[in-house]
């Protein structure tokens, strides 16, 4: 391959929003007395909203009908909306604005791939709503991770070929979508959980383009 384009996911790999998705559905699952734990969490990453509403329904058994589920996950929304309107550029992950900024100056185009429909508010929060080449989010793409469609979208965005991209994630939703897309992935957080992913980090503080490039071998 050759490197054409990075596709950053924005909850966990960029900024630390998947906490708030955390807390948000703890506190769903807490008013419809679930158990909700931290593990549980891992595997609502790059799911979209009313797919992990469906799989905290069911790790209970409990049916309810679609006008109260769209309330529910209109409520988990609203709370999670509260936690990043307090957001400032302090939360941007170490190493992130290092890497994004080496890319850019090697000439390689970046780009956001995110199954939130908060990506607007969240990059104006941060102060990056300008730093990428294509934004491809829950607003334009319309089927969830696993699906490939968010990060083929973005490489169409980029007008740069699946195979040129290297895809950041922290989600196994993430890395199947980024895989199946033919793309290489490089997973953000546990070597326990991320096992599918091409290679693993705990940030992206522990890159930087000459490593990324020895990984993948590229000339």
């Amino acid at each position: 391959m050759s490197l054409e384009a990075c596709i950053f996911d924005l909850d966990g790999v960029l900024v630390d929003t998947a906490r708030y998705h955390f807390l948000a559905w703890k506190r769903l699952a807490a008013q419809l007395n679930i158990k909700f734990t931290e593990e549980d969490n891992e595997h609502l990453k790059g799911v979209s909203r009313m797919d992990s509403l469906e799989i905290i329904l069911n790790s209970a058994n409990l049916k309810i009908d679609q006008k109260t589920k769209d309330e529910y996950a209109d409520q988990k929304n609203r709370w999670y909306f509260e936690y990043i309107n307090r957001m400032t550029p302090d939360e941007i992950l170490p190493g992130s604005l290092d890497l994004i900024n080496d890319l850019k100056k090697a000439g390689i185009k970046i780009a956001l791939g995110s199954a939130s429909r908060n990506t607007p508010l969240i990059l104006e929060r941060l102060g990056l709503e300008n730093a990428f080449d294509a934004i491809a989010d829950g607003n334009i793409v319309l089927k969830a991770k696993p699906d490939p469609e968010v990060f083929l979208t973005a490489a169409r965005m980029m007008g740069v070929n699946p195979e040129d991209c290297i895809v950041f994630e922290d989600a196994i939703a993430g890395i199947r979508a980024a895989k199946t897309a033919g793309m290489m992935c490089i997973g953000i957080g546990s070597d326990q959980v991320l096992t599918e992913a091409h290679y693993i980090v705990t940030g992206l503080d522990k890159l930087d383009l000459k490593l990324l490039l020895k990984i993948f071998n590229i000339k």
